[in-house]
């Protein structure tokens, strides 16, 4: 009986979830602003025309029919529905008679007829022009606020180094890279400039950032934090110069300390690790290799050591024998030690017994 209940109880749930998701998403789609709404009402629009004029040569009485028809069935949604009783009307006066006149359909049912939008860089009730208009709006570094639409105040909206009422100066971040009557390019300050610039590089900057010095020469240098007498990082970390900064990375697991990364770079190797070969290395691993290393020569000997017994017994048998051991400790090495190369190995064991 409980589980029932709690079955019921999580249907209920989706059930009241799916609804107010469902709603605000429809909430969303009929609140759109009334430019933006009727410009995709006349997409769908163009989309359900070229649908209907593909498919049939009818009439155009006929035609307009069968889009509109077509239209918010294809897009199933209430603000189609409620644009489409609203605009259709004119949509069919336009389609019928009015494209000669009107060719551009968006234009002549959402700024001349309905009033909901503007021309491209146009803004407000009247439609005016951006500041700048045609060639020049915000000096071509910002966007005209309600451009398009019946909204906004016409106020630039700059783009990211640019300021001022008409774009037309550089941020405090940014220097004036060019500038001449008609353009203003301003680039950014160099990363270590705190605030204010006058030209590219360090050597344009006002003030330097934190990790950064001025010198008069070269303007604001970056200062190696990792040089400094007392060490930024912890003993078992090494430091990492950056520009402005430094990161703290660490050792590798064989060193207790280390100057840089991997167990070459280590001051003093961690417990259960030696020094070999300016290395630190696994003891552990070492002593298994070395037993190794003795186990497979003291098997070596044994064979010759037998190879030698029978020869007393079968010289024929005996040479048999060696040459089969001679075939295994050949192949023995060489599995053993791949990457060595055994020809200048064997030359060096001579040498060191030699005393050459």
């Amino acid at each position: 009986m409980v589980c029932w209940k709690i079955a019921s109880l999580c249907f209920i749930i989706s059930v009241v979830s799916h609804q107010v998701l469902s709603k605000s998403n429809t909430t969303k789609e009929n609140h759109l602003p009334p430019c933006r709404a009727c410009r995709n009402f006349i997409e769908y629009f163009k989309n359900a025309v070229q649908i209907v004029t593909n498919k049939t040569k009818d009439d155009k009485q006929a035609q307009f029919v069968e889009i509109t028809k077509k239209l918010c069935t294809e897009q199933s949604d209430k603000l189609c529905e409620e644009l489409m009783a609203k605009y259709s009307d004119k949509l069919e006066e336009w389609w019928i008679a009015g494209k000669e006149k009107h060719p551009n359909v968006e234009s002549f049912i959402c700024i001349e007829t309905f009033k909901v939008c503007c021309p491209d860089l146009h803004y407000g009730p009247d439609c005016k022009p951006c500041s700048g208009y045609p060639n020049n709006v915000c000096n071509n570094n910002g966007k005209c606020k309600g451009s398009g639409t019946r909204k906004g105040n016409g106020g630039c909206l700059c783009d990211r180094g640019y300021t001022g009422e008409f774009c037309d100066k550089c941020s405090e971040s940014h220097y004036e890279a060019y500038k001449d009557d008609k353009k203003l390019i301003c680039a950014e300050c160099h990363l270590s400039c705190e605030g204010l610039c006058t030209k590219a590089g360090p050597k344009g900057c006002a003030k330097c950032k934190p990790g950064f010095i001025m010198d008069k020469d070269k303007g604001c240098l970056d200062i190696n934090e990792c040089a400094a007498r007392k060490r930024p990082c912890t003993p078992l970390q090494f430091c990492v110069n950056t520009e402005g900064d430094y990161r703290c990375l660490d050792c590798d697991r064989s060193c207790a300390g280390c100057s840089g990364d991997g167990p070459d770079m280590c001051i003093d190797c961690a417990t259960g690790y030696e020094k070999k070969d300016k290395m630190c290395v696994d003891s552990g691993e070492q002593r298994r290799q070395n037993f190794v290393w003795y186990s497979r020569y003291l098997t070596y000997l044994g064979l010759c050591i037998s190879t030698c017994i029978i020869l007393n017994k079968n010289i024929y048998i005996a040479a048999v024998i060696g040459m089969c051991v001679g075939v295994y400790i050949t192949v023995s090495e060489q599995t053993s030690s791949p990457t060595q190369n055994l020809e200048q190995q064997l030359a060096d064991e001579i040498v060191n017994a030699l005393n050459i």
